[in-house]
């Protein structure tokens, strides 16, 4: 049986504390990166084999294995052994333990700088469409909910005071449009996602004569990062742009948490949470708590540091790579499953939330009308300055009434939601995303 070398192994021991430090959570990390990296290793080598820098007949032995890797480590059977570094070193030891030195020749014309490039660049676009298909979701709930509601008026805020006349439909779909540019920030980063650094080996490309745009092809990239240093320097920053856009969808459904926690209480009484979506207090027997709301907040102001959390550790760092950049794994793979979960959660809760009618008969609303009573005015001639004056001095005298009808009727307003232009809106942008070809290319590849 070969060996547990290091890759990197010139016959000197290092120190097991400095071994033990320096390859930290990358074991863990490394985890959800093994499908990716195995699969990266197929197109590499059928790249090789393509170049003449593999016999074919290896080539023809080592897919057959890498495909059984592959599917093992799809199917949450993958591990990294004790004294092994990372999942390169695995992937490699285990081709050779069974393929001896056969297993030694998928290394040739890459490093592991471009090789864990790959592999976060693959697991981010994956992880991405897992993302948007939840986002889809949450998005097809609001627009529904805020169709279904859209008669029932509530009054609009603004400094946490009553403002002006709102609806459940209009607040409803304010999150669905919010949802479409968050959708545009996750575009953007796909695409910078979607790009191929395999080659640039350790950041200076390879005097191999390797075909980068063959791998392109064989992954299913939209395009490659052509310049080996930049190819090298795009990680980290790879990590921070789909980070920043993951702030972006946190910040909206974040907010949608804050209104949920606030319209749930007493105090505003807008909607309820069913018993079964709440939790209680343990000395308060009344006590019915939004804690869903209040969790998805935190995670969401949890997600939006990430971002910050990857700048603070490549913000002072020149061209060329340095091992701090390992550390990024720790702060951005679990932000993935994080805001998948959280976006599982208000869906469910906005399914099931129950809204509540006639909240603008409640005598404390009445203000809410005072723009209402100055159009109604100006439409009968009254000029605008004098009929706001005249309402103001109402208000003041406690004798303000409204005379007039609700007729809001331009683009986005009550009685004019345009729900379909949000929605073809959304449609326009899902339509941009290379899910299909990725998919395609990822089933060539492996099946």
């Amino acid at each position: 049986m070969a060996e547990a070398a290091k890759l990197w192994d010139k016959g000197f021991k290092v120190d097991e504390k400095i071994d033990k430090f320096t390859v930290g959570h990358d074991r863990e990390m490394d985890l959800y990166l093994s499908q990716y990296d195995i699969m990266g290793t197929m197109a590499h080598i059928t790249m090789l084999s393509e170049q003449g820098l593999l016999p074919k007949e290896d080539l023809a032995v080592l897919i057959p294995e890498l495909k059984a890797l592959y599917a093992e480590a799809k199917a949450g059977r993958f591990t990294i052994e004790d004294g092994i570094e990372d999942v390169h070193s695995q992937v490699e030891l285990m081709l050779t333990r069974k393929l001896g030195d056969l297993g030694k020749k998928v290394h040739t014309g890459r490093s592991r700088n471009d090789q864990v490039m790959v592999d976060l660049k693959l697991f981010g676009r994956a992880e991405i469409e897992k993302t948007v298909r939840k986002m889809e979701s949450v998005f097809e709930v609001l627009q529904r909910k805020s169709e279904e509601y859209k008669d029932i008026i509530i009054p609009g805020y603004t400094h946490l005071q009553v403002a002006m006349p709102s609806s459940f439909g209009m607040w409803f779909g304010a999150y669905a449009e919010s949802l479409t540019d968050d959708m545009q920030m996750m575009r953007a980063a796909w695409n910078v996602t979607n790009q191929n650094p395999l080659g640039a080996a350790a950041g200076y490309g390879s005097s191999a004569p390797i075909n980068r745009t063959r791998t392109t092809e064989l992954l299913g990239f939209d395009d490659l990062n052509y310049n080996s240093v930049y190819a090298q320097m795009g990680r980290g920053k790879t990590e921070r742009i789909i980070a920043f856009a993951y702030a972006s969808v946190a910040e909206t459904i974040g907010r949608l948490a804050f209104d949920g926690c606030l319209y749930t209480s007493q105090n505003f009484g807008f909607i309820h949470l069913p018993d079964s979506l709440t939790t209680g207090s343990s000395i308060m027997p009344h006590k019915k708590n939004p804690d869903v709301f209040e969790l998805i907040r935190a995670h969401c102001n949890k997600i939006q540091g990430v971002s910050n959390s990857i700048r603070l550790i490549t913000g002072n760092l020149p061209s060329g790579y340095f091992r701090d950049m390992q550390i990024i794994k720790e702060v951005w793979i679990p932000l993935f499953e994080e805001m998948n979960d959280c976006l599982d959660i208000v869906a469910y809760a906005v399914e099931n939330m129950e809204v509540r009618d006639n909240i603008m008969e409640d005598p404390k609303y009445k203000l809410a009308y005072t723009v209402e009573e100055v159009n109604h005015l100006v439409a009968e001639g009254m000029p605008f300055r004098d009929a706001y004056k005249k309402v103001g001095l109402d208000v003041q005298a406690g004798q303000f009434e409204f005379h007039g009808t609700l007729n809001h009727t331009h683009e986005g307003s009550i009685g004019n939601l345009c729900n379909d232009k949000v929605k073809a809106k959304m449609d326009a942008i899902l339509s941009g995303f290379t899910f299909d070809k990725v998919q395609q290319a990822v089933d060539r590849l492996t099946k």
